[in-house]
């Protein structure tokens, strides 16, 4: 008895120390799992540029608040993105910004790149006009943070301007979520108002206090929250995710930085676009 005894105490010391030593090897595993992964989506190191900027209130402004930002006649205000001189590819024609499109996508040619007013913005609605090429594609950017060797979406919301009938972009994403007047790669705008390539269209962008409202040809048709859990969930389940573009993710996730403030700019996607009568009112 006493043999049968010890025979059963060896044996549950045996499975003890067994059991032990695989959950704590399993323990192992996952914390060495978990470390794996929070190294893969490490943010990359980045620096933000300081470039100069133009103070909104020295633009003209009417009785109802809103500055003039284009004089329909020079790039007063304006220059490229990383840059404190006006993309070559960017010229004032009968009254607009164009740029003329290198048919090069996103490359963005020597004399190409995205352009921006200079002045920080944080609460306001912004107007403007624009019309696309056929087959074009361009966006429109807020509270836009300067990083160097990058481009102005990997910090900041997009409001897509596409030539929706020709551009395989607006049959790409979720539910129509790249077309135009879209928040790009996340909220589809709805209904979709977007005029043919060709014809001009009206745009309104309003910002305040981190809620933002799309509007396309006089219809809200998008609505987000920044800095919320909302705000997360919509770039968890976009293209600009965490494990896949971590830069993007971190910027994207504190949009407009510390002072949560940035620039208006708009797209070189490599294709002819214009942009017109476009004012600001600030909202305090």
């Amino acid at each position: 008895m006493k043999k049968l005894l010890l025979f059963a105490s060896a044996v549950a010391c045996m499975f003890y120390f067994t059991a032990c030593g695989g959950k704590k090897k399993a323990e192992n595993q996952e914390t060495e799992a978990a470390t794996e992964v929070a190294a893969e989506v490490q943010t990359p190191e980045y620096t933000l540029m300081d470039l100069p900027t133009v103070d909104i209130a020295t633009f003209p402004k009417d009785a109802e608040g809103w500055h003039t930002i284009f004089d329909g006649k020079t790039f007063n205000g304006w220059r490229g993105y990383n840059r404190d001189t006006v993309p070559a590819l960017w010229v004032v024609d009968n009254g607009t910004l164009k740029l003329n499109g290198s048919g090069g996508g996103e490359a963005h040619v020597k004399n190409g790149g995205d352009l921006v007013f200079a002045s920080k913005l944080k609460n306001f609605e912004f107007e403007f006009e624009w019309k696309i090429s056929e087959g074009g594609n361009s966006g429109v950017f807020i509270l836009v943070q300067e990083v160097k060797d990058e481009y102005a979406y990997i910090s900041a919301p997009e409001y897509q301007v596409l030539d929706n009938e020709r551009h395989p972009d607006a049959k790409l994403g979720i539910d129509g979520n790249r077309m135009s007047a879209s928040l790009y790669d996340m909220i589809p705008a709805k209904p979709q108002t977007a005029k043919p390539a060709g014809e001009w269209n009206k745009g309104k962008i309003l910002c305040y206090q981190g809620t933002v409202v799309y509007s396309l040809n006089d219809v809200n048709v998008v609505e987000y929250h920044l800095w919320t859990n909302q705000w997360k969930e919509l770039l968890d389940k976009s293209k600009f995710k965490q494990s896949e573009w971590p830069l993007a993710y971190e910027l994207l996730m504190n949009c407009g930085g510390p002072n949560r403030e940035g620039f208006i700019t708009f797209q070189d996607h490599g294709n002819d676009v214009w942009y017109r009568n476009l004012r600001v009112k600030l909202l305090n």
